[in-house]
């Protein structure tokens, strides 16, 4: 199974069919939290349901196209993170995390995306990550700020969050510019 050890607290950790229901408690209490930002949680009713998203996760992986896990922080599932697709040609992915609220404010999700980072350019050699977030979530577009990454611009209603729309904002990092 893959396992990224990020530190002697935090490691990302692939999911099985057997985290199931453990993963849907944390995205169903922290469903309020989550909804915020994420367009998908309403449609996350049972633990079933993940039984199809997760072989379609792992199936990612065996294809090199990028892969979802879970944060563990002391062995607790507190949140995901991980790889969208990956695009050889050019070298470049988009990562995408989300923490249950009460693991904010610990470093967790910063140095998680820096360990994904860091992965991405040192093990898979790509050149360039891209990171997008609700222009209004600042907690989740501090991560690539404090990592350095560069904001590139904003995608005006790039998202539709339930009903309504709101912008998007893309920060980048590129190889070279990367200080692990």
């Amino acid at each position: 199974m893959f396992v990224l050890k990020v530190d002697e607290d935090i490691e990302l950790q692939l999911f099985q069919l057997h985290h199931s229901e453990e993963l849907y408690h944390l995205v169903n209490s922290n469903r309020n939290h989550l909804r915020q930002w994420l367009p998908w949680v309403d449609n996350m009713t049972s633990p079933i349901q993940y039984h199809s998203i997760i072989p379609m996760w792992l199936k990612s992986l065996a294809e090199n196209n990028g892969y979802n896990a879970g944060i563990r922080y002391n062995g607790e599932l507190v949140g995901c993170a991980g790889f969208h697709q990956i695009d050889w040609n050019n070298r470049q992915t988009s990562i995408g995390y989300y923490l249950a609220k009460g693991f904010e404010g610990k470093g967790i999700m910063t140095k998680t995306v820096q360990a994904l980072v860091n992965y991405a350019f040192l093990d898979l050699n790509l050149n360039r990550i891209e990171i997008r977030c609700g222009v209004g979530n600042k907690k989740s577009r501090a991560i690539p700020e404090r990592l350095g990454f560069v904001q590139e611009g904003i995608i005006r209603d790039g998202e539709n969050l339930y009903n309504h729309f709101h912008d998007l904002v893309v920060y980048g990092m590129l190889a070279r510019d990367w200080k692990s």
